[in-house]
């Protein structure tokens, strides 16, 4: 599972897709997340979106905004390779409308098909089976802010973190559903990624940033661990 940036670094995302795909061989698989932020009224990307607007504003800005759809619809905070794999010629999304996954490869199909809409990466996700997999972490020139794995430590940390109620669009226009699930919090995931012990990380360069590479398993535990001694159920 990879997590990039290829900003200021005048690689075509392709020519990376295909690199990565290249050193799995043939029998590895590719995956990036490919959230979707954007289809939410219950999200940082909503409210910045709607930051200014007058009431009816926003409320015309809701009323527009399209359905998720796993063919099609575009993943833009994701980065430009996450964007590239996910729309590649035979690719596997997940079909949950808010954190879906995009993959390419033999294992795509069975890591991707299931995604209970009440499970953003938790069990019935497609992180608790790259989980179990024991799938490899690359940060390519980003931090563990944005380690999306450490979600999922939060569905094993206990006591388990509080539930909260997410809405967003399914199916067709203005249909919004609504569906509890964990308080989501990646504001500690940097602090927690440099506490992880060196021995588990492999970090090299690459166009002048760092890549750092990780077994999933290994870090998740770790983080979970971590959010268990400090973190705190809300009241």
């Amino acid at each position: 599972m990879v997590h990039a940036s290829l900003s200021g670094t005048g690689a075509a995302p392709e020519t990376v897709r295909d690199l990565l795909l290249s050193a799995l061989g043939p029998e590895g698989t590719l995956i990036v997340p490919a959230f979707t932020p954007e289809n939410s009224d219950t999200s940082r990307t909503y409210r910045h979106a709607v930051a200014g607007m007058s009431e009816a504003e926003a409320a015309e800005y809701r009323a527009a905004m399209p359905p998720f759809d796993p063919d099609a619809t575009e993943c833009p905070t994701m980065g430009a390779l996450a964007e590239c794999v996910r729309s590649t010629p035979g690719a596997v999304r997940s079909t949950h409308p808010q954190t879906s996954f995009a993959g390419l490869g033999p294992r795509a199909g069975r890591l991707l098909g299931r995604h209970a809409l009440r499970s953003h990466l938790g069990r019935l996700s497609p992180m608790a089976r790259l989980y179990a997999a024991d799938a490899q972490i690359l940060l390519l020139r980003v931090g563990f802010e944005v380690c999306s794995a450490f979600h999922y430590a939060e569905y094993l940390m206990r006591p388990r973190p509080p539930r909260r109620t997410y809405r967003c669009v399914v199916g067709h226009r203005g249909n919004w559903v609504s569906y509890r699930d964990l308080t989501l919090d990646d504001s500690d995931f940097g602090d927690i990624g440099s506490r992880l012990p060196r021995g588990l990380l492999t970090v090299e360069k690459w166009a002048g940033e760092t890549a750092v590479l990780c077994g999933m398993r290994d870090v998740v535990d770790h983080a979970r661990d971590q959010m268990s001694r400090y973190r705190r159920p809300l009241a």
